[in-house]
Parts: structure tokens; C-alpha cells; sequence
């Protein structure tokens, strides 16, 4: 097997969390999915496993974070273009979210930000490294 991301990220209802992510033009690995937990495939070899709250209980001996007053994870994901970044933003507030954050045009990089249905912060950017400033 090759190297992966495998992030894991607890969700109260997983019906409607991979709704929620097809919406948005995500796919999933039914290798990696049943009743408890699906994996949501980001790009090659990155990947989000959705995990119900009580399994994902099963792997920490820790509290799971409440979304609504604690940051847990910033999860930036890169897209091609620009218009892809809008692309995503867009089909996210469609399916009921909200855009979290104002956006960010550095010129080099583009940013806009949303949070999913259990409160995790997604940062889809563009970047065009070309044009870093020095």
C-alpha cells in the first residue's frame, strides 16, 4: 500500500454528512464504508474518514471537541483555479452551509472557507506559487 492521509473526523448522522459532501462533487471509497464510517476522498491518496461520534469514540480516550465553540482541525484542501474554489463554495452554501470565514485574495492565493454540517472548517484555496512575493 502506498503512503495516505487518512484524516478522521467524528460525525453525528453519516447519512447525512456524505449527502451533504456529494453535494459538493466529493466521492467515496466503498472499500472504507458502512454503517459507522465512510471514506471521503479528497484527492491521490488523501482522504477524510467520516466516522459516526461513538466509533470514533473507539479510538481516542479523549472528549470529542464541540465544533460550535472549539477549532479542532483546519483542513485546506487546493484546487486548480480560482473558479473551482467559488465552485465549491458555492455548492456548500446550496446544501445548507454557510461561507465561515471573508475571503482571502493574496494575488498569489485565493481562499474561501466554510464549515460542514458537524462544525469542521474546510479552507479550499488556490495558489499560483509562481507569483509569491519574495
Amino acid at each position: 500500500m502506498k503512503t495516505q492521509i487518512f484524516l478522521n473526523l467524528p460525525v453525528r448522522d453519516l447519512n447525512r454528512s456524505v449527502a451533504f459532501f456529494t453535494q459538493l462533487g466529493f466521492s467515496f471509497n466503498p472499500k472504507y464504508t458502512d454503517e459507522k464510517a465512510t471514506c471521503l476522498i479528497i484527492g491521490k491518496n488523501i482522504n477524510a474518514m467520516l466516522l459516526v461520534e461513538e466509533f470514533y469514540s473507539t479510538f481516542t480516550n479523549k472528549q470529542i471537541c464541540n465544533t460550535d465553540t472549539t477549532s479542532e482541525v483546519l483542513i485546506a484542501i487546493s484546487v486548480e483555479t480560482r473558479e473551482q474554489v467559488d465552485e465549491i463554495i458555492t455548492k456548500a452554501v446550496k446544501a445548507g452551509e454557510t461561507e465561515y470565514m471573508e475571503t482571502k485574495d493574496y494575488g498569489w492565493m485565493y481562499q474561501r472557507t466554510f464549515l460542514d454540517i458537524d462544525g469542521h472548517h474546510w479552507e479550499i484555496f488556490f495558489a499560483d506559487e509562481s507569483q509569491i512575493p519574495n
